[in-house]
């Protein structure tokens, strides 16, 4: 097998991809997995081994939220029928002195939140488990705690993260001077990543070598907290990953299952199967944070913005100090002279706040958006034509060239396209009987991120390919993608390429996170294919720019061969190694869009029912329409859970999260969901990858949940800015009798 690697120093111009010669690229293909996943073949993690041969755990949490836990006692449920073991991770306890025979286990571990994982029961059937672990006794000493970020929230501080604190000019000085003035706190609660598959995973041991098939969305990562934590070499830690049922940031780091089930199964000496109940995964795993976020805007009376700031404080368990960048977009969205953009932490007794689809710009763009439009209002200008205004001409804080940007083409087509010169003027001036009608747009924009990447790409002796990476597939189209990107460059019918995926001893990739992952692990097959072309240029005797490669041909040199024939029963294998290098360094690159929305807000009960959502997006070469749009789709109903329903409500007296299952928590159904309309806007941007894509998986989540609470404003003149928008809350800001004098 030989090697293929390439630094993205500079655009490629004039590729395979570019010239489309088998025309698989950008087709909203279906996804090649999808038989397996709707008729039950495909296997996930939970679902991997016979149930006949491994036993079933189910973790003990604590039943506080601070404190110390000061004895747990596991013999009465060892005793219980079915039981094999009670796990309690040696690292953490200590021998309680007691010589007898069974002596109780004491403690020293802290509790760090309500639910935090304590113990595993393991027993021959899920259900002697579950029965078995109430039978766990554990004492606590508990302690006040802090639950509530409003409580704590004079205690902020700055925990030294590099973005945490972004200036330029003199903030303060030309806020002070501005003509026109916005100044609003906003915030936004935690909320739960609700993916449909719970963490869940099945650990067998081999002698020294464990395998984990597991629901983890960063396995070259994964691996090695596992390692880490078992205190293990790497080398003997694998991990299988190939179907994910939703992760959206929640998987990224490996559970508490994942180290229990290890652990146990080395005990008992068989597999251990160990799944999350819904209730754990909203106690156990991580949540987003939630923020309390002031937004400061200073312009002139003709609309140009000349200060801006935005303050974030958010929350996590001490010693933990990822914050929610909520500024992330602030930094580079709007032109202004003079900016402040600071991110503070306080710390809580709850479960970790981490990654969650659109990390920052979800819920900062909420805030951000909203505010522009409160300025618009002010200034008596069209929102969208704020925004125009403010347009800057390179990157405003670095000054680095855009490698593209469409966002005043996304709004304008978006404008057009929704009919955004019919909104009303004034809130409260359409009216469908009981229901008031507005519209309400907001600007998206997501940091595209380009990260280190490998994939090895055989062309076997019959014409087929194999594409092999430890990238994963959490539902976004990855396996699809790949054979598509292989078939292109291969001149190969797609159906002739099979994707391997979501083993950590294939060729590593960055995983699923951050909206990196399609241009990523794309540019590594890239690279790959490009070695075979290489490679089968020589065996028909031209140059690589003179051999054209369709419908499982090579054509060159007045000359079309099979390649079969061309491969003379010998394959060719390359390992392609991608990484971004200094085109990624030297410019801004981002996607961008514009969400439209109308909404219909009910003057006696005060509920929302969004009626139409648009959304126009250009986030460079899109690689298949279908997957693409999907993704899309997905960002909008999440901006819609984000504006309207989602919220963790917290135990202010202990720290559990009352609303712990799906009948709950509310994430948007389908009858909160309009039929909803993507357009994507033609681009192609080769300085944000070989493929000249950019992540498109969070961008359509960024401000979508700002257009919506805009469009409510638009329709009944009530601002919430404590989110969720939830009826309550706009019924607090309605007139007792449902109707609204008109706004001067």
């Amino acid at each position: 097998m030989s090697e293929k690697s390439y630094r993205h120093d500079a655009p490629l111009n004039d590729t395979r991809l570019e010239r489309g010669v088998q025309g698989v690229i950008g087709r909203g293909v279906d996804r090649l997995e999808g038989p397996l996943k709707v008729t039950g073949r495909a296997a996930y993690a939970y679902e991997t081994m016979p149930g006949n041969k491994a036993a079933y755990g189910f973790l003990v949490t604590s039943t506080i939220g601070a404190g110390r836990i000061a004895l747990i006692d596991g013999e009465a449920a060892k005793a219980a029928p079915g039981v094999l073991t009670v796990v309690i991770d040696e690292r953490a306890v200590r021998a309680s002195g007691d010589p007898g025979p069974n002596p109780p286990v004491k403690v020293d571990g802290q509790v760090t939140h309500y639910g935090q994982a304590i113990c595993l029961v393991v027993a021959e059937t899920f259900e002697a488990a579950r029965d078995a672990a109430k039978l766990v006794k554990i004492a606590y000493e508990p302690r006040e705690g802090r639950y509530v970020l409003k409580d704590v929230v004079e205690k902020a501080y700055d925990p030294g993260d590099e973005m945490g604190h972004v200036t330029k000019g003199d903030f303060e000085k030309a806020f002070g001077e501005a003509e026109v003035r916005v100044d609003a706190t906003f915030t936004t609660p935690s909320q739960s990543h609700s993916a449909m598959e719970p963490h869940a995973c099945v650990a067998e041991w081999n002698g020294d070598e464990l395998t984990l098939n597991g629901c983890y969305q960063l396995v070259t990562d994964n691996v090695q907290q596992l390692a880490e934590a078992l205190g293990v070499p790497q080398e003997k830690v694998k991990i299988l990953a190939p179907y994910i049922g939703g992760g959206f940031g929640g998987k990224l780091g490996i559970g508490p299952e994942a180290v229990y089930a290890a652990i146990a199964a080395k005990e008992v000496g068989r597999p251990v199967k160990v799944a999350l109940t819904r209730q754990q995964v909203y106690q156990a795993t991580n949540r987003r944070s939630d923020t309390v976020q002031r937004i400061r805007l200073g312009a002139t009376r003709d609309g140009k913005l000349t200060a801006l700031a935005h303050d974030t404080i958010g929350s996590n368990s001490p010693g933990d100090d990822f914050i929610e960048p909520a500024g992330i977009s602030t930094v580079f969205l709007y032109d202004a002279e003079n900016r402040l953009i600071t991110h503070r932490k306080s710390d809580v007794d709850l479960l970790l706040s981490a990654a969650m689809r659109a990390p920052g710009e979800a819920v900062g763009m909420l805030a951000l958006e909203t505010a522009m439009d409160e300025l618009a209002e002010k200034l008596g200008l069209d929102p969208v034509d704020l925004r125009i205004r403010n347009e800057p001409k390179v990157d405003p804080q670095e000054g680095l060239p855009f490698s593209s940007r469409k966002l005043v083409e996304c709004m304008e087509e978006g404008a057009r396209r929704f009919g955004w010169n019919k909104r009303p003027e004034r809130p409260g001036t359409r009216r469908e009987g009981e229901w008031l009608i507005g519209y309400g747009m907001a600007a998206a924009s997501r940091k595209n991120l380009l990260m280190k990447a490998s994939a090895r790409v055989t062309l076997q002796p019959d014409g087929t390919a194999v594409v092999e990476t430890n990238m994963t597939d959490i539902g976004t189209g990855t396996y699809t993608i790949l054979a598509q990107i292989a078939a292109e460059m291969l001149g190969l019918e797609q159906e002739k390429v099979d994707v391997k995926l979501g083993d950590s001893t294939l060729p590593q990739a960055p995983g699923s996170g951050g909206s990196w992952g399609a241009n990523s692990s794309g540019s590594s097959v890239y690279v790959a294919c490009e070695g075979i072309v290489e490679a089968l240029a020589e065996k028909l005797g031209v140059a690589p720019g003179d051999m054209t490669l369709k419908d499982g041909s090579a054509i060159g040199g007045n000359r079309k061969v099979a390649l079969s024939e061309l491969l003379a029963g010998e394959p060719i294998s390359i390992l392609g190694k991608f990484e971004p290098g200094k085109a990624f360094k030297e410019s801004h690159q981002s996607g961008y869009g514009a969400h439209f929305c109308e909404v219909a807000v009910n003057s006696v009960t005060g509920e929302t029912r969004v009626r139409r959502l648009l959304t126009v997006v250009a986030a460079g070469r899109i690689l298949n329409e279908k997957t693409a749009i999907s993704q899309c789709y997905g960002g909008q109903i999440f901006g819609i859970g984000t504006a309207l329903t989602e919220e963790l409500v917290v135990d202010p007296r202990s720290g559990l999260m009352v609303n712990h299952d799906l009948a709950e928590y509310h994430v948007p159904v389908n009858a909160d969901v309009p039929q909803l309309e993507v357009v994507l806007l033609p681009e192609n941007d080769p300085v944000a990858s070989p493929l000249g894509g950019k992540g498109i998986g969070e961008l359509a989540i960024s401000g979508a949940g700002a257009a919506i609470t805009n469009a409510i404003y638009n329709a009944c003149g009530v601002r919430v800015r404590d989110y969720p928008m939830t009826l309550d809350k706009i019924l607090a800001g309605l007139p007792d009798d449902g109707f609204l004098e008109a706004a001067e």
